[in-house]
């Protein structure tokens, strides 16, 4: 069973390939150029030092959100190619549960926040190896309160948001919490790619051209023309200004 993990949700280009539950090689930049530029010479680059070839893989795995939209589509896209043109399947993973699986074997909860600009933070809760809430776009002071009212277990974050809100979550939050080594703070492939064989095995895997992204919101650009859209149809619709 070999699988290629692609991850590009985020700041970070990282490509994996994983063979029966075995990692056999993981690149990953974070050096500031396009995924465009770098993900598919960090796919051929794989192959070429493993010896393995695109021919052998069973299984494509994408990171499929929530994060950038961008960078979120060109993984897809890479990925659609290559599994289109081998007729082999693909999964669907979460990238919260990708950075979950950074740091499953923690016991208590674990918080991946990514930064979703304007105080806004991508999350999910996991406790006990599994998932405890739903991916959502919150408030950064909305889920230190929350996370304030909750037991004493200890609390692990990682993902993009920490540096950014490190400084403001040290300061509110008042319940036991650590911050993932830089190690595992980011994307990986390795747990896209991972997770993939398991969905695999779980029958939870799609064809190619039924890949879809969760962006778990719509972009700003769509957000920004409906609300223009709404507030123009307030404007016609207020009969006090006639």
């Amino acid at each position: 069973m070999l699988t290629l993990g692609i991850e590009s949700s985020g700041k970070t280009a990282s490509a994996a390939l994983a063979e029966d539950g075995v990692l056999l090689s993981e690149y990953t930049l974070n050096i500031g150029l396009t995924h465009s530029q770098t993900l598919l010479p960090l796919v051929a680059e794989i192959f070429s030092r493993t010896g393995k070839k695109v021919s052998d893989l069973n299984l494509v795995a994408v990171s499929a959100g929530p994060g950038s939209f961008t960078g979120l589509r060109i993984g897809a896209a890479t990925g659609k190619g290559i599994a289109l043109s081998r007729d082999i399947p693909m999964a669907c993973v979460s990238t919260l549960e990708g950075l979950w699986y950074n740091v499953s074997v923690f016991e208590g909860y674990v918080h991946p926040i990514m930064d979703a600009r304007r105080s806004q933070v991508y999350t999910q809760a996991f406790c006990g190896g599994r998932a405890i809430s739903d991916p959502e776009a919150r408030s950064i002071d909305e889920l230190a309160e929350e996370w304030n009212g909750q037991d004493d277990r200890p609390h692990l974050l990682l993902g993009d948001a920490v540096p950014v809100y490190r400084e403001f979550l040290d300061r509110c939050l008042r319940i036991p919490h650590s911050y993932a080594p830089a190690s595992s703070l980011l994307q990986r492939a390795s747990s896209i790619a991972l997770l993939g064989e398991s969905m695999y095995y779980e029958g939870k895997t799609v064809p190619g051209d039924a890949f879809s992204l969760n962006y778990v919101r719509k972009p700003q650009a769509e957000r920004e023309k409906e609300a223009k859209g709404l507030k123009e149809f307030d404007i016609v619709h207020d009969h006090s200004a006639l």
